[in-house]
């Protein structure tokens, strides 16, 4: 019966289309992230999205270990990821959310790949981001945490090498799959931070979009007076930057106080 009725109902179409916005928000940050990724996400929708800025999410496949080959491979997706965020449609930046691989890949690689589906816009990964941040905090020696083996951690030791940062002190935890790595928790990197950090360095980074760090900043410049670049929030400081949005947020950590300094990538 009900099922005859609405056949029988008259569906009347409005005579005039409704007024259009030009997007639904007004600034849009892309995020190509790991299948397996447990963190980027949260932690985006604390730092970055708002009423004025939306988050738009592609996965990309990848499996575990966390070996720099297995990171490699990420590269031919990188492409198909960004296509699959509003296709058709302009972004105001969009990250790569994987600090490893964004350094076995290589910066420009990356950005290369990314822009092939989204040409012209500005390409964010953690590791460039974490750079940027370090040098807009002022630090030049810093101590590395990272939750790697010895061999992934490598390239990335090479990497902020190659930047011109001193490095006094490299830690790395020993772990191989990511999802181990988003499990530890926040206050733990706390703790750890004053064992891990040379009394000479300027700045503490913690490497890895698997880590909770983000929510661990705070904690961690208190436990070693000094400032601290996580690769979540290095980015979503970048991101923030991209959109014009400068606001402070002291909440995740002094880098967030700061305006952004160059866009550009190197070598």
């Amino acid at each position: 019966m009900n099922r005859a009725f609405s056949s029988a109902l008259q569906i009347d179409l409005y005579e005039r289309p409704p007024a259009l916005d030009i997007r639904p928000l007004p600034k849009r940050v892309g995020l190509i992230i790991l299948a397996t990724d447990h963190t980027t996400e949260p932690d985006f929708r604390r730092m970055v999205a708002s009423e004025r800025t939306g988050v738009y999410v592609a996965r990309i496949h990848y499996t575990n270990p966390t070996t720099p080959e297995n990171l490699r491979k990420m590269q031919p997706s990188l492409t198909a990821g960004a296509g699959l965020i509003l296709p058709g449609e302009t972004l105001d930046a969009i990250c790569y959310s994987c600090t490893s691989a964004s350094v076995v890949i290589g910066d420009a690689e990356t950005e290369k790949a990314i822009r092939q589906a989204k040409p012209g816009v500005p390409v964010v990964t953690p590791a460039l981001a974490a750079v940027m941040g370090l040098k807009a905090l002022g630090a030049r020696r810093i101590s590395v945490l990272t939750p790697y083996t010895v061999e992934t951690s490598r390239p990335m030791a090479d990497y902020f090498d190659r930047h011109g940062f001193q490095i006094d002190r490299f830690t790395c935890l020993g772990l191989e799959d990511d999802r181990e790595m988003a499990r530890i928790p926040p206050r733990e990197l706390a703790d750890l931070a004053p064992q891990v950090m040379a009394r000479q360095s300027e700045a503490l980074f913690v490497s890895c979009t698997a880590l909770r760090a983000a929510l661990a900043v705070r904690a961690i410049e208190a436990a070693i007076n000094r400032p601290v670049v996580a690769s979540n929030q290095a980015t979503a400081w970048q991101c923030l930057r991209l959109t014009g949005d400068d606001v402070s947020r002291p909440e995740f950590g002094q880098l967030m106080t700061l305006p952004l300094v160059g866009t550009t990538f190197e070598s």
